[in-house]
């Protein structure tokens, strides 16, 4: 597709061609139909505003990474098509998700302008150049010169100079146009990081408004300023735009050098990446278009997507409510959990029993606890822990360094290809390291994605361990909107396995010898396999067959093809999957037994919960893997069973409280046109909310743990 000839996504044509090929979804369709799902939240009046504001910009930079990663991916196997002379399925899977993204831009647009209607019924206004009063213009003017002029440099366009490599990937840009006659200059802006995104504009009279304009505004506003001194022109006009690389990069196999030394490399092979989308105002003459493709490399092959007047949407993820609580969802404030508050530290709460921590609903603080505590607790020897994603300035990488500071044996294993976050864990290795920590960067292949911290406490000689196993990261940031879960657990079995996880990380041809944690690459499929085959023994039985499961993402084709045997076998099989699904459910025949539903709502959906129902006494685990081939079969991942009684009855009543959401659930279906559970009678269920109601009433003693 060029951008000359526009396509318009049939969903039905989608529909078509699943049924007649074969009963599976695209991963790359599937991701977009969930990246729907949040602009469906930025479309939903229900949201308050400034919620909806914050979805559009959810939505943009979920869009920036799938180009860098998905569009990337399928790019470069269409050139390999192109190579060998055929055109294959990648290109035709290239034109399904360049129409779909169309189709995406268009809603955006139309939604985006009702937004800034509510807005503006709700006296906030975000205000083009054209709409600034005399007085707000001066003030503008003074505060561009004082404020944002230092940092913007333009780079002119010319011959000698190579926008491909000087130009940064996923930001945004102003394409200036300079006539003098029949003349004409081009330069590129940087929209500078260092200053705000949103200047807020007095007002021109006293009344209570709330003016706002985005950089980009304030820089076409004040055109004069940056280039008049220095160059004669006529008029000057400046369009946004910005481009993707491709994020892939390639780890060289050179014995002489160490990962951090390939990582390094490779991260600048980023920098310089070929570009995989041009996105650009659409009003931009198209000579401009042009150049800009020409002196970028982007060709035919790449999506080149015009859009409305700014580029960064982004950035309203970080846009602040103005004061007015009725703009944005009131807070649901974290809880105190009382199996750890009634205990005089941590390690006597987990003496008494296992604990479970539901986040965002619970505080994060009594895992930065956990740490802290084992960091100057004397009868603590041994910490260790995987990091994946640590936030900036995070407690517990401090907590940790104190600990080796303590004298205790710390060995902390960082993944350094968590894709976007190299840079970040590659500082944090040498910040460790000079620490005096013991730093493990994992097994070559494989990256490390379990959630796993172990210590080792000795009191009157006898050791114990104390373990935390969990969904997501030890993120303080993001604990506080992802929902994930963490067991806190003293069961010596579960934590001696755990401690071998980190054995296998060490000394990968050592393999554990493992009776609970399902541990990838070693038996996570297997063991997947094995109780999904359980339960169609059962159903073919004459006996009852039913699977729970909530993931972020579903597209092994090998588990997709089990659980269709068990939908034919008569197995109920109800699931949650927040992203990528490439099951298809409801064909008759095929999956008429399984129903998908997706739910996009306050917080990310990011817990992994297995249960099977073994008639009537279930197995229940919560996982750090989706059911995809590289979690399952190329990255560490570790699933931990919960044996508490009470911590599982938690477990299956939550998720069963959110597979009974009618508010903001989607039903996954052959389509992907993503309808709304209907609520019919039924009470209303928003299930973060009844969750978070359900845990209050828990610690209230409402409900037994």
């Amino acid at each position: 597709m060029t951008n000359n000839e526009p396509h318009v996504f049939n969903p039905q044509d989608a529909e078509r061609r699943m049924t007649t090929n074969a009963p599976y979804f695209a991963k790359e369709l599937s991701w977009l139909s969930f990246n729907e799902r949040v602009l469906q939240e930025a479309a939903d009046r229900r949201n308050p505003v400034v919620e909806r504001m914050h979805f559009l910009g959810i939505f943009s930079n979920n869009q920036d990474e799938f180009f860098k990663v998905r569009v990337a991916d399928v790019r470069r196997t269409v050139k390999q098509e192109e190579l060998e002379g055929r055109v294959g399925e990648a290109s035709r899977l290239l034109s399904e998700i360049q129409d779909k993204i169309v189709h995406l831009s268009t809603m955006f647009d139309t939604i985006y302008q009702d937004v800034l209607k509510e807005l503006e019924n709700k006296k906030v206004y975000f205000i083009p150049e054209e709409r600034l009063s005399e007085k707000q213009s001066h003030w503008l003017d003074k505060h561009f010169r004082d404020h944002i002029l230092p940092h913007v440099v333009p780079i002119w366009v010319s011959d000698s100079i190579r926008l491909d490599k000087l130009l940064d990937d996923d930001v945004s840009y102003l394409a200036v146009q300079l006539k003098k006659g029949k003349q004409r200059r081009y330069a590129i802006l940087d929209i500078p990081e260092r200053v705000s995104r949103f200047i807020n504009i007095p007002p021109d009279r006293g009344h209570a408004r709330n003016y706002y304009m985005v950089m980009d505004e304030v820089i076409r506003h004040c055109l004069d300023q940056i280039f008049d001194p220095f160059v004669e022109y006529d008029s000057v006009q400046a369009w946004s735009m910005k481009f993707s690389r491709d994020s892939e990069y390639e780890l060289y196999d050179d014995v002489e050098m160490s990962l951090v030394e390939q990582l390094t490399r490779g991260m600048k092979q980023r920098l310089t990446a070929e570009p995989v989308r041009l996105s650009y105002d659409r009003t931009m003459p198209s000579e401009m278009v042009s150049l800009i493709r020409e002196r970028l490399g982007i060709e035919n092959v790449d999506s080149v997507i015009p859009g409305g007047r700014y580029r960064n949407f982004r950035d309203f993820i970080g846009f602040r409510n103005p004061s007015k609580k009725w703009l944005e969802n009131p807070p649901l404030p974290a809880l105190r959990s009382q199996a750890f508050d009634r205990h005089r530290n941590v390690f006597e709460a987990l003496d008494a029993g296992d604990i479970l921590l539901y986040y965002p609903y619970y505080r994060f603080n009594y895992f930065t606890e956990f740490v802290r505590q084992a960091s100057f607790d004397p009868a603590i020897k041994e910490i260790k822990i995987n990091i994946y994603r640590v936030a900036a300035n995070s407690r517990v990488i401090e907590s940790l360094i104190d600990a080796a500071r303590n004298g205790k044996r710390v060995n902390v294993n960082i993944e350094l290809r968590a894709r976007f976050d190299e840079e970040h864990n590659l500082e944090l290795t040498e910040k460790l390291a000079d620490a005096g920590i013991k730093v493990t960067l994992g097994i070559p292949g494989l990256k490390v994605h379990s959630k796993l911290c172990v210590v080792t406490r000795e009191v009157n000689g006898v050791s114990k361990r104390y373990a935390v196993l969990g969904t997501g990261n030890f993120n303080e940031s993001t604990a506080r909107v992802y929902t994930d879960l963490a067991l806190f657990t003293a069961h010596q079995e579960l934590c001696d396995e755990a401690q071998s996880v980190f054995q296998f990380i060490e000394t990968s041809y050592r393999h554990p010898r493992l009776r609970h944690l399902l541990v990838s690459p070693l038996n996570t499929r297997s063991e997947i396999e094995r109780l999904i085959r359980r339960e169609i023994s059962h159903a073919k039985a004459g006996n009852k067959g039913l699977i729970k499961i909530k993931l972020n993402n579903l597209v092994d084709r090998d588990i997709v093809n089990l659980l269709y045997e068990a939908s034919q076998a008569g197995v109920q099989v109800r699931m949650i999957v927040r992203g990528m699904c490439s099951l298809v459910p409801g064909i008759k025949g095929v999956s008429d037994n399984i129903s998908v539903i997706s739910i996009v709502d306050r917080y990310l959906e990011h817990t992994r919960v297995l249960v099977f129902d073994n008639l009537g006494d279930p197995d229940v685990y919560i996982s750090s893997a989706d059911w995809m081939a590289r979690n399952l079969d190329e990255r560490v991942e570790v699933s931990c069973p919960v044996y508490d009684p009470d911590i599982k009855k938690l477990i299956v009543e939550t998720l069963n409280i959110q597979l009974s959401d009618n508010q903001k659930a989607r039903i996954i279906n052959a389509k992907q046109d993503n309808p709304y559970v209907r609520r019919g009678n039924r009470r209303k269920v928003r299930s973060q909310e009844a969750v978070y109601q359900y845990l209050v009433n828990l610690e209230r003693g409402g409900v037994k743990k």
